[in-house]
């Protein structure tokens, strides 16, 4: 039984992630970012074990897991959780990009720093749920852009200081997904909505289990999945 701890499980790429891996049997920690939260994951799915730090404080992750019980090994570390607000670089305050590069950045630094042991460990995998803004950036997307090309810096970095210790490292850029941050993103956009038209959040999960379950001899440092309609 392998274990996996899931940020951004409770929507979305995650949720699809975090019941996928529930049904084969795997051992499950979620991270949320409060009690309340963690409870409803808790009943969303029976058995997973929460935690709790909130990945808009990055800075207080430690402090946090120095209160919580964590994983002894883990076998993989995957990155869903993002926040998207959109605008012009004329019209984005220093609070948004300040928010958006905590949640989007700063955070999956931390967090990965924070369980690397238990990761080495187990040779285990550090996912990244990337987004296609992170390979390029259109108008209106600075902010988010910016994080999500960070990120993708902050994976090959990864990749090459941790590859010694056996631990593999893969991002995944996804085009347009059927969640609820698309649906505001269409808001935004002034755009009509139809979830059809996108790539179904399943489809990104069976691109992550499959970078998972890939023999040792391999590893999928990057992976892009567009919409297929």
């Amino acid at each position: 039984m392998s274990s996996h701890l899931i940020t951004g499980a409770g929507s979305g790429i995650g949720a699809a992630l975090a019941r996928r891996l529930l049904e084969r049997g795997d051992d499950l920690w979620l991270l949320t970012r409060d009690a309340g939260r963690a409870k409803e994951l808790a009943d969303a799915f029976p058995g997973a074990h929460t935690l709790v730090g909130d990945l808009a404080q990055p800075e207080r992750l430690s402090w946090a897991f120095g209160h919580q019980t964590l994983p002894e090994r883990l076998d993989s570390l995957l990155h869903v959780a993002g926040v998207a607000d959109l605008g012009e670089v004329g019209e984005l305050t220093p609070k948004v990009w300040e928010r958006t590069l905590a949640v989007n950045l700063m955070a999956p630094a931390e967090l990965t720093r924070l369980v690397l042991p238990q990761l080495r460990l187990s040779n285990g995998h550090v996912v990244f749920v990337n987004s296609g803004a992170g390979l390029s950036a259109n108008a209106g997307w600075s902010a988010y852009a910016a994080s999500k090309h960070g990120l993708k810096a902050l994976a090959d970095s990864l990749r090459q200081e941790e590859h010694g210790n056996g631990v593999r490292v893969t991002s995944v850029y996804p085009g347009r997904t059927a969640t609820p941050m698309q649906e505001k993103l269409h808001q935004y956009e002034g755009k009509a909505y139809d979830p059809a038209d996108w790539i179904d959040p399943e489809s990104v999960a069976s691109t992550v289990l499959l970078s998972l379950d890939l023999p040792r001899d391999a590893e999928i440092n990057d992976v892009t999945v567009r919409p297929g309609r």
